[in-house]
């Protein structure tokens, strides 16, 4: 799920800055390391996609855009329909189990729609452009994993810290108050 998510975040980079103006007339300059590193806005221009490049990959992109509303549409009205069977006073396990499949088929439809266009936009580039893209993924899936690996250990020192008043068995204390005093007691 979460190379989905990657890919997802990549494409979706590549074809909303493809969709922006652009400044083609200007010449293409060679990439220097630090432009390498900066946000994944600017992994377009380290593409260095050509005009022609650019057209195509809009053209897949308008091929796709009514399929992919459906698949996104079909989305969310499987995750309406399954909240609203276990919303039910009294589930059926029958129905939610049906629910399920009903998500889980308009999640792989959605994927595959992703992953189909992201073939089609990939054999617009060329080996050399592919090898950036591979380089840019790798590079956020280390900077999301690191973001990842802060957030869990930031998330351990407050629990071996003071605990929120509320993120315990969500129940809170009934005087609010007292609690709040006796916490902040020395």
């Amino acid at each position: 799920m979460k190379h989905d998510a990657q890919i997802l975040v990549l494409v979706t980079a590549l074809l909303v800055l493809l969709g922006a103006p652009t400044a083609s007339a200007q010449p293409q300059q060679p990439q220097t390391p630090e432009l390498q590193q900066q946000a994944p806005a600017d992994a377009i221009l380290q593409l260095n996609l050509s005009a022609e490049q650019r057209e195509k990959i809009r053209t897949i992109r308008e091929q796709t855009k009514a399929e992919r509303a459906a698949n996104n549409e079909r989305l969310r009205e499987a995750n309406q329909a399954l909240e609203a069977a276990l919303d039910a006073d009294n589930p059926d396990e029958a129905v939610v189990e049906q629910r399920v499949r009903d998500v889980a088929a308009a999640q792989s439809a959605a994927m595959r729609m992703r992953i189909l266009t992201e073939v089609r936009i990939r054999r617009v580039l060329s080996l050399e452009q592919l090898g950036i893209l591979r380089t840019l993924r790798q590079q956020a899936r280390d900077a999301r994993r690191n973001r990842m690996l802060d957030n869990s250990n930031g998330q351990r020192q407050q629990d071996n810290g003071s605990r929120n008043q509320n993120q315990r068995n969500s129940v809170g204390p009934l005087f609010p108050r007292r609690a709040l005093q006796r916490r902040q007691r020395p």
